[in-house]
């Protein structure tokens, strides 16, 4: 039995030797054919996650998904040039490299007043931009679980500072002794106080005028609408319909569908890639 199970292990790991000749990979193919492209992306997407460095041909067709489908020219450039650096050689590396120049010409197009000739230093400053805003958020992030495990941990505690006994006793002031000539203080008469009579109020009789004010009052004071409580702000959430795609969502609540990354890392807790997105599935919209 042992023998066997080895077997089987061997097997399996010879199976599918090519990147070609796996089942994902067969998949997005034939998704492309029938036009289901969000299931191709996501069927391309495990190939890699799968093989790691040695899925060249999947990043070739993420690229073309993002170039001419999805109309994102970053994400596209970033899988063609994972491409190259995995098949520098390969006959297609030329018509990937006219790619890339075409995805930064789409790119140029989309910033105001931008020269094209410039277009390859934006896209590099941009990609080295989101890395670190990846990483500037990863240790907001760490830094708000720190802060809320010593708010749990801590408790609030009053101290009362006592009194130095070591410390040095105030100086004392010398008393001065007064002396009283009782011979030579003149004699001071004083007539006892007049009794105070008490001082007694009456309310004013209430008249009709009074009476109506008063009413009127009443009713204006019994008629003012009560405080509203303002409700706490809510983040927006996004049900995903059919066809939706994180960009098509950038795209709708951002006019922007290079923002597409801010809702994928906003809902990391309920997506395992960028592609990891179906029917039903709840986001928050940043």
């Amino acid at each position: 039995m042992v023998l066997g199970l080895s077997g089987c292990g061997d097997r399996d790991r010879l199976t599918y030797a090519t990147e070609t000749d796996e089942p994902n990979y067969r998949e997005g193919v034939s998704l492309l054919k029938t036009g289901r492209r969000q299931e191709a992306l996501t069927a391309f997407l495990k190939v890699i996650d799968k093989r790691g460095e040695d899925a060249a041909e999947s990043h070739l067709e993420i690229g073309l998904l993002y170039l001419q489908h999805i109309n994102d020219p970053l994400s596209a450039i970033y899988h063609f040039k994972k491409y190259l650096a995995l098949r520098p050689n390969s006959p297609q590396s030329p018509l990937v490299r006219q790619r890339i120049d075409a995805a930064i010409r789409d790119f140029a197009r989309t910033l105001p007043a931008q020269p094209l000739e410039n277009a390859t230093k934006r896209v590099d400053l941009i990609a080295a931009m989101d890395k670190l805003k990846l990483e500037n958020d990863q240790l907001k992030q760490q830094l708000a679980d720190l802060a809320a495990n010593r708010e749990s941990e801590t408790s609030v505690t009053v101290s009362t500072q006592s009194p130095n006994p070591t410390a040095a006793p105030a100086q004392l002031i010398p008393e001065k002794k007064l002396t009283f000539n009782l011979d030579t203080m003149p004699t001071v008469r004083t007539r006892p106080a007049a009794p105070v009579k008490p001082v007694t109020l009456t309310p004013p009789t209430p008249t009709a005028s009074t009476k109506g004010r008063d009413l009127s009052r009443a009713k204006a004071a019994t008629s003012l609408p009560s405080p509203a409580t303002s409700a706490p702000g809510t983040a927006r959430k996004h049900v995903v319909q059919k066809g939706d795609t994180l960009s098509n969502l950038a795209q709708r609540y951002y006019k922007n569908r290079a923002k597409w990354r801010d809702i994928y890392m906003a809902n990391r807790k309920v997506m395992k890639n960028e592609s990891d997105i179906h029917v039903g599935l709840e986001l928050v919209i940043p």
